[in-house]
């Protein structure tokens, strides 16, 4: 990874440590708790590395499918309000207030055509309170650099373990705009747009534990 980013570079304050809402068999309060049970570490790229234990590698299903795609929802619920809340505060201006304006767009377009795919066993949306990372430019910034990062690594990690061709091209087309959303928001704080050949994917574990330790979803 590029670089390493504490969780204070994004200014929260981590109070938040559990959430009820059920995604397809484990609640996701359950899903935080079984990647809390190892310690914490730095965010590296966006993703939180280190201490953690990995969620069972369980043999490719329509379950496990199911399980995936409420998992997406549920970043791209906190994506999508995060931009939804930062255009709305009117802090943002220039480049900064267009790239929240078009990826807000396109997340608020991911839940919807995650919500349609998985009908009634769609995951409720959470809570959320972004503190000031929507009402100063320069935190958001930092914020959405993390969470697209997140993003990434998160569609990434997931691709392997996808039964259904279906799935897997619905997740394919959401990956790679996620992708542009963080090489945009780099640019525009003038980091590398695209500092590695390679990256490397996080696991659901991992990706949970990083949301939850953000303190952004309250319920």
């Amino acid at each position: 990874m590029s670089e390493l980013i504490t969780v204070e570079t994004v200014d929260v304050d981590g109070a938040l440590r559990q959430a009820e809402e059920a995604v397809s068999g484990d609640t996701r309060a359950d899903l935080f708790r079984k990647a809390a049970l190892g310690g914490g570490s730095l965010l590296a790229g966006g993703v939180l590395l280190g201490g953690l234990p990995e969620l069972a590698e369980a043999r490719k299903s329509k379950k496990q499918d199911l399980k995936i795609l409420n998992y997406a929802l549920t970043l791209e619920y906190l994506e999508a309000e995060f931009y939804t809340q930062a255009v709305a505060k009117g802090a943002l201006s220039g480049v900064s207030l267009q790239f929240a304006t078009t990826v807000r767009d396109h997340e608020v377009a991911h839940v919807q055509f995650l919500q349609k795919v998985l009908g009634r066993k769609a995951v409720k949306k959470p809570t959320f309170d972004f503190k000031d990372t929507v009402t100063d430019q320069g935190k958001f910034q930092q914020t959405a650099i993390v969470l697209e990062d997140t993003g990434v690594a998160a569609y990434q990690g997931q691709a392997h373990r996808i039964k259904q061709t279906a799935v897997l091209k619905a997740a394919a087309s959401v990956l790679p705009v996620e992708a542009r959303h963080a090489a945009w928001i780099r640019n525009i704080v003038g980091q590398p747009p695209a500092p590695l050949a390679f990256e490397k994917a996080a696991s659901m574990s991992k990706v949970l534990k990083a949301v939850k330790d953000t303190g952004f979803i309250t319920g």
